[in-house]
């Protein structure tokens, strides 16, 4: 299924499935840093979607102890993460628009195929969203 992603994100941001999957591990490995219950719901339900996190923060050479993922899901640290992933896309080769387009792509399809709801935009990453996990719903909080 991940390779389904990929081929979406490609197609709709018109780039290749190789620059897809780099794109998409960054989002998903800012997602995971951050302490995204939308991406820990996605990675219960999308093979290989944690690996290709675990992955692409290895190459990024971020953080990955528990003290520093705290620290990332302070206020000051999700800026920096939110910052560090931008610049990490752009250098991928995205512009406004593909990277405007990134996280509605990846929500379409969560939605689409495992009825996941809750990241569209910049600040779903960032923000503090609530989530039930047993139903596999994810809705921004109040």
């Amino acid at each position: 299924m991940l390779k389904d992603l990929v081929k979406e994100t490609a197609e709709e941001l018109g780039t290749t499935q190789k620059q897809a999957r780099a794109v998409l591990g960054i989002v998903l490995s800012t997602a995971e840093r951050q302490g995204s219950e939308f991406a820990a719901a996605l990675f219960k339900k999308l093979p290989g979607a944690r690996t290709l996190s675990a992955r692409t923060c290895d190459d990024l050479d971020a953080p990955s102890d528990t003290i520093s993922r705290l620290i990332e899901q302070t206020p000051g640290g999700r800026r920096h993460v939110a910052q560090e992933m931008i610049r990490s896309l752009q250098k991928e080769g995205l512009g406004h628009s593909e990277i405007g387009a990134l996280l509605p792509t990846i929500s379409k399809f969560a939605a689409e195929k495992y009825g996941l709801e809750g990241m569209g935009h910049l600040g779903d990453i960032i923000g503090t969203p609530s989530i039930d996990v047993a139903g596999d719903k994810v809705a921004a909080a109040a």
